[in-house]
């Protein structure tokens, strides 16, 4: 075995003793003192050009907007309300004798007059029993006649002359009844309007009492609506309205009733407006929609898509004061229209945020400008 005494060359090598070896630790210490100076300068020291920016901030955080400027004018107020129509009367027509009907005179859907005849009835035997009441009263006034003759050349007794007086009196009451039971055989028509159902036919038998008919009045039409009762107090009897029917056909009206009892559920009046119908063209049941004219006042019209809501839930319209600050104005609607709404409780004059109200507030300062022509646009779809 052999020892290898060769020398371990590897080693550590320093530099500490080398001339200049701490020199790179003081230069570090001293670039990063340096840093810290200049970053904490700022803050000891701000310059002219931050307290300027800071100055102008204001200025350039003001919210574009666009503006419109917006005058009150006179408007009309309406009460609008839907309602249906319904006959002014309506009546079913009973057979008021019983037998064969003989003949019919009208048929469903047409218009009838007052007392016009719609059927008959076979009266062959109320006839015969007519004809026996008035021979029977012929006869008994023969017997009045003669016991009276007699009663005045002294023959006959006052009793006789009652009997008689009697038995003229029981004919003359067969005889009226008679002729009621043969007027009854007649089916007439209680009043002038259409006739909305029939069910006689020639040929089949009716019984006394048993519905035959239906009449409507539709002249005029009688359109019922129910009307709040905040808004009570400003319709008033023979106020004009005008009625617009859901096949599109608009009428004029009159106020003709207005309830004095609240619904109990709706807390609502029932008011009905009377239209007139000549020949009964339009029939009964139509859907409508009523507008009354109640009066007038100033507002504002505009498009329902520039409406805020306030802090408290309050409908309302931001504008722009003289000062460039943002106000938020309560409103109320007044009156709608398909191309906008009229608003009360602005001033005289404003200027109405149409584009941007979402982002201020009141109070806010904003830099307002004219609205653009395709703004508008937009705005009005």
């Amino acid at each position: 075995m052999t020892q290898d005494n060769t020398p371990d060359l590897a080693g550590k090598l320093t530099f500490d003793a080398d001339k200049g070896a701490g020199r790179s630790k003081w230069v570090a210490g001293f670039l990063a003192l340096l840093l810290v100076c200049w970053m904490g300068s700022g803050y000891i020291f701000p310059s002219e050009a931050s307290q300027d920016d800071t100055a102008d901030s204001p200025a350039e955080t003001a919210v574009a907007v666009a503006v419109i400027p917006s005058e009150a004018q006179d408007v009309q107020l309406v009460l609008t309300a839907e309602g249906q129509s319904e006959p002014d009367r309506a009546t079913s027509i009973q057979a008021e004798a019983g037998g064969q009907v003989v003949s019919v005179s009208v048929q469903r859907g047409d218009l009838v007059e007052a007392g016009q005849e719609i059927a008959r009835i076979d009266a062959e035997t109320i006839e015969a029993q007519l004809l026996q009441a008035r021979t029977q009263l012929e006869q008994a006034s023969r017997d009045l006649n003669n016991a009276v003759a007699l009663q005045d050349r002294g023959v006959a007794t006052e009793d006789r002359v009652s009997s008689a007086r009697a038995a003229k009196a029981a004919a003359d009451a067969a005889v009226t009844e008679a002729q009621e039971q043969l007027e009854n055989t007649i089916v007439r028509a209680p009043f002038a309007g259409r006739l909305n159902d029939m069910t006689l036919d020639e040929g089949e038998f009716v019984d006394a009492g048993s519905v035959v008919a239906e009449v409507l009045d539709n002249d005029p039409l009688t359109v019922v609506m129910q009307v709040p009762q905040q808004a009570l107090s400003r319709i008033q009897i023979d106020q004009t309205a005008e009625v617009q029917f859901i096949t599109g056909e608009k009428r004029p009206g009159v106020v003709s009733f207005i309830g004095a009892n609240a619904d109990e559920q709706t807390r609502t009046f029932q008011v009905e407006v009377t239209v007139d119908n000549p020949d009964s063209e339009m029939p009964a049941g139509l859907s409508a929609r009523i507008a009354i004219p109640t009066g007038q006042a100033r507002g504002h019209f505009i498009s329902p898509a520039i409406l805020s809501l306030g802090t408290n839930g309050d409908l309302g319209i931001k504008t722009v004061e003289q000062d460039n600050t943002v106000a938020f104005a309560p409103v109320s609607i007044v009156r709608a229209q398909t191309d906008g709404v009229w608003i009360t409780g602005l001033p005289e004059t404003a200027q109405i945020i149409t584009v941007g109200q979402g982002f201020v507030n009141a109070g806010d300062v904003v830099d307002p400008r004219p609205e653009s022509a395709d703004q508008t646009a937009d705005n009005s779809q």
